[in-house]
């Protein structure tokens, strides 16, 4: 009887496993798309706003604000919403408003900029909405201190905020005016003084202050720069009044309105840029004394620690020469060219000098002369008495006008600096030192280079530092892990986990996601690839698959994150029974200087030679249909599914590329040039790069998608590659995103999904 016992309930808990298993769910779009409905549900869960007070970590929600603190990992609330709300509608406020404040929703999007200071500063509206604020709440005396409206032209909203904790001021943009408010002065918060302003019919549209310049490479990504102490304001002016017009078109309006974007396309006239320096306490502003800013782009702006120097790199339109350049702050007056550094193909700064802390005399320059990128160590007091260029690793020159020493060395690239420990003297890093799939975090000591692991070995890593250095908030994620938050000591041992984000994806059926390495076209470089298997895989069944592509600079498809880094979209296909492949080929990012550059004035040659070997590597496999096979990508993915479908008309059945890059002469000049030189230099390599020209060469099914005002790879790609097929007999499809931009976004983007699955499901599977 016992046994018959045991062995029902052996039954039964069988029965339960199967029922269990029976009951996992299928993914939808709307589960796996952003704009899903169920999206949110089925992301990594997050702390969202986490940030340090000094050395506190700071934890917002909704309703109340606390605080962790590292060393005990005990929880505090710091304040709540509605004492905040009730200082704001009970409180006496710094000044009288014409109409009252709407009171906050949640804590989510303060910021704690002192260490020193029990402050909050967050952005809040008047009730009606026609004014907007930064406001300043106490939390220990439970009262607003300070509140200062941002003056906006009519109609608009402030943008581009960029509050300065040194002096209390805030520089904002309104349209393309840049306008600077101090919080301490209320007459002067009601109307900011106007930074810049032009005369002229066309000025609003042709003249743009204090925003990001030159089309945001070069790492620029704003267009205001704080001096330390908050004495200056440097700041970009961007004149794009010689700068062809490109005709965009908005649909919305009962007769269709003309929208130009300013759009400067490869080999044309670019606009021209000038830096300016504002002083808040006198109102004067001066511009740097940089001669003609025509052809030249000025980027990564920094400041000496005590306000008088401004440092700037500055490149030539070729963009293989560039010049680390010290001016003057008072004068503008031009003082000396600190560095040097060529190359043959491009030299790409991407990251401003970074003084240390604890010595003015020496800042740390991020350089790829040697092959990848790597800290140098910068002494402004000595001078070297030659000033002759020297060999690099990469293939460049440089030259150094003062003692330089190298903090790192090696073939992985440092990717960002975090930031110092000033009483140990370290900096601290991510690089790609363990893997390039990963990003992990280091601490360098600067006297000697030496440098130790902090935190967790694996995954992807984003932290931020806390005021001494002594602590990270580590919120990273593993291809098992879907996210830890980690308080993390970074001068010992201590780790101490305050977020784990359950599973997402435990209820759903997932698909098998394999990582490995094949050999590229040169025969000697390991290309990482991923593969995804269908759900319920049979090895001795023939599947069809589908090439996910990019390929091109600065991005990486595949990483140590959650699942590889797969892409929603790919889960759902390989749900759907296909075998999705992805392969991060030569010219792609975190490989080296090397890998990246081998595409120079010839870009989708190498790269298509590259995703060719993984089609090979596809068709080695015993389960791969290899008269099913796909290929699709977005923007260079688009370019590149185009390119493969026409240089490999007997290789893929099936295609569809979005927002694609047909022609490179359509394409805007800081980007394009850079890897293409210009159509006027490199003639050979834009015709063969020219989609347009292989028109005639369509085999299978290839649908076009692309934004109605898509201002990145304007509409005049897609377009000129639909009549080029008419003129050569070949019969793409076409559909069009009216409206949007170049990424599809919002709900449409589920619909985009749904479109592009359906076009798979017809035609490839």
């Amino acid at each position: 009887m016992k046994k018959r016992t045991y062995s029902l309930l052996l039954l039964f808990i069988l029965s339960m496993t199967i029922i269990t298993a029976q009951e996992k769910k299928s993914f939808t779009l709307d589960d796996l798309i952003p704009g899903g409905s169920n999206y949110y549900d089925c992301s990594p869960k997050n702390l969202y706003g986490v940030q340090w007070w000094g050395d506190v970590c700071v934890k917002p929600d909704v309703e109340e604000v606390k605080t962790i603190h590292p060393k005990n990992g005990k929880e505090t609330t710091l304040f709540t919403l509605e004492e905040v709300n009730d200082a704001i509608e009970h409180g006496v406020l710094p000044y009288k408003l014409v109409h009252p404040l709407k009171p906050l929703s949640h804590l989510m999007k303060g910021s704690y900029p002192w260490a020193d200071r029990n402050l909050m500063v967050c952005q809040t509206r008047s009730q009606d909405g026609t004014g907007q604020y930064i406001l300043f709440y106490d939390f220990v005396q439970k009262k607003v201190t300070h509140l200062f409206r941002l003056e906006c032209s009519k109609g608009q909203t402030p943008a581009n905020i960029d509050f300065c904790p040194a002096n209390g001021y805030a520089a904002y943009t309104s349209g393309n005016n840049l306008f600077v408010a101090h919080e301490g002065d209320f007459s002067t918060m009601i109307n900011p003084s106007l930074v810049g302003e032009d005369n002229g019919p066309d000025a609003e549209k042709d003249i743009v202050y204090g925003q990001a310049v030159h089309r945001n490479e070069f790492g620029i990504m704003k267009g205001t720069f704080w001096s330390p102490k908050g004495k200056y304001l440097a700041f970009y002016r961007m004149d794009q009044s010689m700068v062809t017009d490109y005709p965009q078109v908005d649909i919305s309006t009962r007769i269709a309105t003309l929208v130009p974007d300013k759009y400067p396309m490869a080999g044309m006239t670019s606009h021209k840029v000038t830096v300016g320096i504002y002083c808040p306490q006198n109102g004067q502003t001066i511009y740097l004394k940089t001669g003609d800013p025509t052809d030249r782009y000025f980027t990564n702006i920094s400041w000496s620690p005590d306000e008088t120097k401004v440092y700037m790199i500055e490149l030539n339109r070729e963009q293989n020469y560039a010049q680390l350049v010290r001016y003057d702050a008072a004068t503008g007056e031009k003082e000396a060219i600190v560095y040097e550094e060529k190359h043959p193909k491009y030299v790409e700064p991407l990251h401003p000098i970074t003084f240390l802390p604890w010595d003015a005399s020496k800042f740390i320059y991020q350089s790829q002369r040697d092959g990848f990128n790597h800290l140098y160590l910068f002494d402004t007091e000595m001078p070297e008495k030659k000033n002759i260029f020297k060999q690099g690793k990469a293939g460049g020159q440089y030259c150094e006008t003062v003692k330089v020493t190298p903090l790192t060395q090696g073939d992985w690239l440092v990717q960002n600096i975090i930031g110092f420990n000033v009483k140990k003297k370290e900096i601290l890093i991510q690089s790609t030192e363990i893997s390039p799939l990963q990003s992990n975090v280091y601490a360098i000591r600067i006297d000697n280079g030496k440098r130790r692991a902090v935190g967790n070995s694996e995954g992807v890593h984003q932290v931020q530092l806390s005021y001494s250095g002594n602590y990270l908030i580590d919120s990273y994620t593993t291809p098992t892990i879907p996210r830890n938050i980690d308080l993390v000591s970074t001068t010992g041992p201590t780790v101490r986990n305050v977020f784990a984000s359950p599973n997402p994806w435990k209820e759903y059926h997932v698909p098998e996601v394999e990582v490995g390495t094949i050999k590229a076209a040169n025969g000697k470089t390991d290309l990482y690839y991923r593969m995804i298997k269908p759900v319920d895989f049979d090895p001795n069944k023939k599947y069809p698959a589908v090439v996910y592509v990019y390929g091109g600079p600065h991005a990486q498809m595949i990483n140590a994150s959650y699942h590889y880094g797969v892409r929603g979209w790919d889960m759902y296909m390989a749900q759907e029974g296909y075998v999705m492949f992805t392969i991060d080929n030569r010219g792609s990012e975190n490989r080296g200087l090397e890998f990246e550059n081998c595409t120079f004035r010839h870009l989708g040659t190498e790269e298509m030679k590259d995703q060719i070997k993984g089609v090979e590597y596809l068709k080695s496999l015993p389960f791969i249909d290899h008269d099913r096979l796909g290929v699709h990508g977005w923007s260079f993915g688009g370019f590149m599914t185009t390119n493969l479908m026409l240089s490999y008309p007997d290789v893929f059945k099936v295609g569809v590329a979005g927002g694609p890059v047909i022609d490179w002469k359509y394409y805007e000049i800081m980007y394009g040039e850079r890897y293409m030189d210009t159509p006027q230099t490199n003639p050979e390599g834009y015709k063969g790069s020219n989609l347009n020209e292989k028109a005639g060469n369509l085999k299978g099914r290839l649908e076009i998608i692309y934004g109605g005002n898509d201002p990145t790879c304007v509409p005049q790609h897609s377009l000129s590659f639909i009549q080029s097929c008419i003129e050569k007999g070949t019969h793409p499809d076409l559909f069009v995103y009216p409206g949007h931009g170049h990424n599809v976004m919002g709900k449409d983007r589920v619909h985009l999904h749904e479109h592009i699955t359906q076009y798979f499901k017809d035609h490839l599977k």
